[in-house]
This record gives C-alpha cells, structure tokens and sequence, in this order.
C-alpha cells in the first residue's frame, strides 16, 4: 500500500475519532487525555501524507509543537490576540495544564511503537521512521 494513501486513511480515521470524542464524550479520561494523546498522532499522519518517507525525528517535532503550542496557552494567547473565532480558539485551546504535556509525550510514545511496529513488519526496517 502507498505510504500516503496509508498515512492519509490513518489520518481521516483519528479525525473522526477526535470529533466524535469532542461531540459526544463527556468523561475525565479519554476525551482530555486520549483526546490529546490522538492529536499528536493526527497531526503526524497528516504531515506524512505530503512527506511519507524521511525526518526521522518528525516525532519529535510534532511533540515539540504540541508542547509550543500548550505553552502558548499558559501565556494565554487567544486572549491576548483577541481571537473570537470559536474553532481556532478550540484549536489552540485557552487552558494551560502540564497534564497535556503528558498526554502528548503519550502520543509521541504511540507513534514511535506503530513506526518501530512498521519496521518489525515491514523486514528490511524500510519503515519512514528510520529512513531520515
């Protein structure tokens, strides 16, 4: 199967998992921890679809800008930007918690075992993780 086509399919499904999450769970586990948690692993699907083999270290980087962007809301930037736009304001969220943080690194953990799981299938270790 193409990397992107796979990458994308990936990416469509947390999509509809996260937005089901957002509409319909109302709990203290899965929709603020797994929520953040499928981010992470969203946004890294989404940028494989256009760069599916290579960086190995987009992880990382995927983590760190999750990370960015939770400190940014310690500094409580849609406000200070006068953002009114009820998506983007979801989006970049407006509540500072170190548990998030968590969550991401949980994220990034996921995606290094479906990568390091990919390389144990794939045989030759061909797997984009280590090829960058």
């Amino acid at each position: 199967m193409n990397k992107s086509f796979f990458y994308a399919i990936c990416f469509v499904v947390i999509l509809v998992v996260e937005i089901i999450i957002g509409i319909y769970v109302r709990d203290n586990f899965v929709r603020p921890y797994m929520g953040d948690a499928l981010v992470v692993v969203l946004i890294y699907c989404f940028i494989r679809i256009f760069i599916p083999n290579g960086l190995s270290q987009l992880p990382l980087y995927v983590l760190a800008f999750a990370c960015f962007i939770e400190i940014l809301q310690y500094f409580q930037l849609v406000d200070v930007l006068g953002i009114s736009n009820r998506i983007l304001r979801i989006a970049l969220g407006s509540t500072f918690d170190l548990k998030d943080m968590v969550s991401y690194a949980g994220g990034y953990v996921f995606i290094l075992l479906g990568e390091y799981s990919g390389d144990c299938h794939d045989g030759a270790g061909s797997h984009s993780y280590h090829n960058g």
